[in-house]
């Protein structure tokens, strides 16, 4: 007969499989380090197998580690669905909502819109997670996201809410010191910051032409919040969507006629989850929200 494992004791094992060190892991779950590598030694004792073994690059999963990984996650995602559900009164728009956002919208964009959500349902509390990577929704790793891609999925319940143009930005105290370009060859004499391993936007840039290619980029990152960061502080001429960058007075639009690339968006969530009070509250929110232009 098979011996039950604690969620706790998955909970520590998949903290280092993730975080690859106990120290990691410990400060993830608030726990000591001493803790964690007695939690993970009797799990291995209990399981009756090596689960890491030790590197100079930390701790390394061993292969039987690794087939655990998925169901870990599994149970990970079921584990906080569980507790975003018990949140919630039955039938009121109460409760906690997790919400998958890219990076740039959920430091640039979405925060006002919370707080119109707020102020129409101050019952709701909202998990904001960050990341330019999608959301498993048919996993119902979060309730609701914010995508850039069109879903495929018929179990998914998605709404086009935008088409967001993006153009150039550079600070004034940049185009003072700079001047501004007249033409997309003009940008071969200025500094572009733009992005460094990400092949989607790697694809756009190199498609503006030789003066975006990646070895002439001046600052090289792929957190569109730390580009548009860089613009604002003058090192240089970025991308940003153009509603954030024209309602910002630190900067200033390079080529105004000059739009590359439109930004389709979509609201999306499961449609196990549509009529549940509190996530269609937030779905409702962000599409109008969106649709307003970003405006309360």
């Amino acid at each position: 007969m098979s011996k039950a494992v604690a969620w706790d004791d998955q909970r520590i094992f998949l903290a280092v499989l993730e975080e690859g060190s106990l120290s990691a892991a410990a400060r993830r779950l608030g726990l000591s380090h001493p803790t964690v590598r007695s939690r993970i030694e009797a799990l291995e004792a209990e399981l009756g197998t090596v689960l890491f073994t030790r590197s100079v690059n930390g701790l390394t999963p061993t292969e039987t580690a690794e087939t655990l990984r998925d169901p870990a996650r599994a149970m990970a995602m079921a584990s906080d669905l569980f507790v975003r559900q018990a949140s919630a009164p039955s039938g009121e728009a109460a409760g906690t909502v997790r919400i998958s956002v890219p990076e740039f919208m959920g430091v640039e964009v979405i925060p006002a819109m919370l707080v119109r959500l707020r102020e129409m349902h101050p019952a709701i509390r909202i998990e904001l997670s960050l990341s330019n990577a999608p959301a498993d929704l048919l996993a119902q790793e979060v309730d609701v996201a914010v995508r850039t891609v069109q879903p495929k999925q018929e179990a998914l319940v998605a709404r086009k809410v935008a088409s967001i143009p993006l153009g150039l930005f550079a600070s004034p105290s940049y185009v003072e010191r700079r001047g501004s370009p007249a033409s997309l060859a003009d940008m071969a004499s200025h500094d572009i910051i733009g992005p460094d391993r990400s092949r989607s936007d790697l694809a756009v840039a190199e498609k503006l032409g030789p003066a975006f290619s990646r070895d002439r980029l001046v600052l090289r990152t792929d957190s569109h919040p730390a580009q548009l960061a860089a613009a604002r502080a003058g090192l240089g001429i970025s991308a940003a969507q153009v509603p954030v960058g024209e309602a910002d007075p630190r900067l200033v639009r390079i080529l105004p006629d000059f739009t590359f690339f439109m930004l389709d968006t979509w609201i999306v969530t499961h449609e196990n989850l549509a009529r549940v009070p509190r996530v269609r509250a937030v779905f409702d929110s962000l599409v109008e929200s969106f649709r307003m232009g970003g405006r309360r």
